[in-house]
């Protein structure tokens, strides 16, 4: 199968680079002034749809759902490698990780508040991201919300574009192709968020944050 040829490279590539990965990515949000206020709405949103239950999905070294604690958030991590999941339960004993696959997560139907998943998707493959997609709606109580991280192709034209990622084989997105997928999904963007590349930034290209709620029973 080629999504799990796919998700076994990823997770081999992860394993071998987790500790590179983790000292370049600790204090990564200390910069990023916008993910933190993105991140804040998120977990504001969050917070008034539920209690809080939110799964940090492709959570790497953990700094992110650390992060979501401190926002308030009852936050959990999920990663396909198990040596990212060591790290992250290393870094932050209190706070629970697991390993899993997000294309089939341990999680009870509509058990979430919240789903974060920050340049997780970008390993999918394209033809494989509307299960990933169905499965966070899946796990997401009605009202709950998605926000998902990833970095923008070049035009409608280029609805996906493979690119040279540092660890692993990945995929660019058109917004509006990856909101309609969410749409068709069950989950309705409500926001987005755009950041034009800097030019100290390795890539230039665009960073989009997505966020989209799952519709109330009966809505």
């Amino acid at each position: 199968m080629v999504e799990h040829d796919a998700l076994s490279a990823t997770r081999e590539a992860y394993d071998a680079a987790a500790s590179t990965y983790a000292q370049l990515f600790r204090d990564a949000l200390r910069d990023r002034p916008l993910d933190r206020a993105i991140l804040s709405v998120f977990a504001e949103v969050v917070s008034a749809s539920g209690d809080g239950r939110v799964a940090d999905l492709g959570c790497g070294p953990g700094h992110v759902t650390a992060y979501l604690d401190e926002l308030g958030l009852a936050a959990f991590g999920v990663d396909a490698s198990p040596a990212m999941i060591e790290l992250a339960r290393q870094a932050y004993p209190g706070l629970r990780f697991d390993v899993g696959s997000m294309a089939a997560l341990n999680i009870a139907d509509g058990e979430l508040d919240g789903v974060l998943s920050r340049w997780s998707v970008i390993h999918t493959p394209p033809q494989e991201l509307p299960l990933i997609l169905a499965e966070f709606h899946r796990v997401l109580a009605p009202g709950g919300h998605l926000l998902v991280g990833f970095s923008a192709s070049e035009g409608p034209s280029h609805p996906t574009q493979v690119f040279d990622h540092a660890v692993a084989p990945a995929y660019r997105w058109w917004p509006d192709h990856l909101a309609a997928l969410l749409s068709k999904a069950g989950l309705v963007e409500v926001a987005r968020m755009v950041r034009e590349p800097q030019p100290t930034d390795r890539r230039q290209f665009q960073e989009v944050q997505l966020l989209a709620r799952k519709a109330w029973a009966g809505a």
